[in-house]
C-alpha cells in the first residue's frame, strides 16, 4: 500500500520513561506503516537536556514556531530525588513551562470519553473543555531559600530609574520566598483564544481567578478577560446564544462538580494544571485526555496531558509485561498530523488522522483495552498490553 506523503515535517519532542517506549511503539506500529511521516526531531530525554544545558528545549520551542505544527511526549520536571537519580548538573525547569512560554498561547484541554466508563462525578453528561493560560505563575517563577532573619522585598526598577518597593515580610529565622510574573500582552492573548474557542464550539465559557485574596495579580487577568469581553465578544456572544461569566476559582469548583458539563473553565497556569488532572481522572483516566497548544500567532503544540508512568517504566526495565494506556500520546500524534494536513492541504493525511482516532475508540468499544480502563468499564472488557492494544488499532486501520 502507498504510504500517505507529507509536504512539511512536524516537530517531534521525544520524552521520557514510558512513554518514551509508547512513542517508539505508537510510530512503528500506527504512523510509519501507512505515512511516509517527516518529522524534525529533538531529544527531550532528561539525560539529553542535562548534556545541552536545557538548550533542546529552547531549540525544540523554536522549530514550533518556525513549522508551526509540533507534537510532544511526556517529559520529566526533575526535583532533587530525580537531580541525584540522573546526576543532573542542575533542578532544570519544567520542559512544558519552557516551551510554554516561548509559544505563548492558551492550552485546551478535553476529555476523550468512552462508552461503558461513566464520569465519577454522576451529573456529568458532556465533556468539560479546561483552557489553561500558557505563560507565566509558578512555572516562570524565582525562588529564595531565606537563611535566617532579615527583610525580603519586592522591588521594580523602572527605566527611568525610579523604583516601586514593598515589604514582603520582616523575617525572624529561616524561611522562603517566591516571585511570579505574568503580562498584560499574554493575559489578552489568553483571553481572546478562550473567547474565540467558545465562539467557533458555542460553548459557555467561564473564567475563574482567587481576585478577593489576589487583589492586583489575580484581579489583573479579572480586569482584562472583562474589558475584551465588554468591547469585542459580547454581542457575538449574545448573538450565538452563549454566556460568558467571571466566578472565584473555589465557587468554580463547586459549580463544575454541580453542573452537566459542556462547557470551558478558562483557569490560569496552575490552576489549570491542576484542574485539568480533575476533570481527566473524573471522566475516566489522565490518559484519556487531548492536550493543545494554540499560540496567538497560529502555532500548535499537541501533547499527552499526564506524566512519563514511571512506575510503569521501572517493570518495563525487568522485563515485566505492561499495560500502560497510550490514548492520549496517540491522540496527540493524530491532533498533529491533522493540523499539519489541513495547513498544507493534503486530505488523506487529515483523514488518516481521523481514521487513527476513531479505530482507536472502536477497539475499546469493541471491549479491547488496557487495564486502566478495563477496571472501570461497564461491560464486558479484555485487558491487553500497551503492544497488543497498538496492534489491534492497526488492524482496524488497516481493515
Amino acid at each position: 500500500m502507498a504510504k500517505i506523503q507529507m509536504k512539511t515535517p512536524l516537530v517531534e519532542m521525544d520524552g521520557d520513561e514510558m512513554t518514551r517506549i509508547l512513542w517508539g511503539q505508537i510510530k512503528e506500529i500506527l504512523i510509519c506503516p501507512f505515512v511516509d511521516l517527516k518529522t524534525e526531531y529533538y531529544d527531550l530525554g532528561l539525560k539529553h537536556r542535562d548534556e545541552t544545558n536545557d538548550q533542546v528545549t529552547i531549540d525544540s520551542a523554536n522549530a514550533a514556531k518556525k513549522y508551526g505544527v509540533a507534537v510532544k511526549c511526556a517529559t520529566i520536571t526533575p526535583n532533587a530525588q530525580r537531580v541525584e537519580e540522573y546526576n543532573l548538573k542542575e533542578m532544570w525547569k519544567s520542559p512544558n513551562g519552557t516551551i510554554r512560554a516561548i509559544l505563548d498561547g492558551t492550552v485546551f484541554r478535553a476529555p476523550i470519553l468512552v462508552n461503558g466508563v461513566h464520569p465519577a462525578v454522576r451529573s456529568w453528561k458532556k465533556p468539560i473543555t479546561i483552557a489553561r493560560h500558557a505563560y507565566g505563575d509558578v512555572y516562570k517563577n524565582s525562588e529564595i531559600r531565606i537563611p535566617g532573619a532579615g527583610k525580603a522585598e519586592l522591588v521594580y526598577t523602572g527605566e527611568d530609574g525610579e523604583s516601586i518597593r514593598q515589604t514582603i515580610f520582616d523575617f525572624k529565622g529561616p524561611g522562603i520566598i517566591q516571585g511570579i510574573h505574568n503580562l498584560d500582552k499574554s493575559i489578552e492573548s489568553f483571553a481572546h483564544s478562550c473567547f474565540q474557542y467558545a465562539l467557533s464550539v458555542k460553548q459557555d465559557l467561564w473564567f475563574s481567578t482567587k481576585d478577593t485574596i489576589s487583589k492586583t495579580y489575580d484581579h489583573r487577568f479579572k480586569d482584562i478577560f472583562a474589558e475584551i469581553y465588554e468591547a469585542e465578544y459580547k454581542k457575538q456572544f449574545e448573538e450565538a446564544g452563549i454566556t460568558y461569566f467571571y466566578t472565584l476559582i473555589d465557587d468554580a469548583v463547586a459549580r463544575v462538580v454541580r453542573s452537566e458539563g459542556g462547557f470551558i473553565w478558562a483557569c490560569k497556569n496552575y490552576d489549570g494544571d491542576v484542574m485539568s488532572d480533575m476533570i481527566a481522572t473524573a471522566f475516566g483516566s489522565l490518559a484519556m485526555m487531548t492536550s493543545v497548544l494554540v499560540s496567538p500567532n497560529g502555532q500548535f503544540e499537541y501533547e499527552a496531558a499526564h506524566g512519563t508512568v514511571t512506575r510503569h517504566y521501572y517493570r518495563y526495565l525487568k522485563g515485566e509485561e505492561t499495560s500502560t494506556n497510550p490514548v492520549a500520546t496517540i491522540f496527540a500524534w493524530s491532533g498533529a498530523l491533522r493540523k499539519r494536513g489541513e495547513l498544507d492541504g493534503l486530505d488523506d493525511l487529515t483523514k488518516f488522522a481521523d481514521t487513527l482516532e476513531k479505530a482507536t475508540m472502536d477497539t475499546i468499544n469493541a471491549g479491547i483495552m488496557t487495564k486502566d480502563l478495563a477496571n472501570m468499564y461497564d461491560g464486558e472488557a479484555k485487558a491487553v498490553n500497551s503492544t497488543a492494544f497498538m496492534k489491534e488499532i492497526a488492524a482496524r486501520i488497516q481493515a
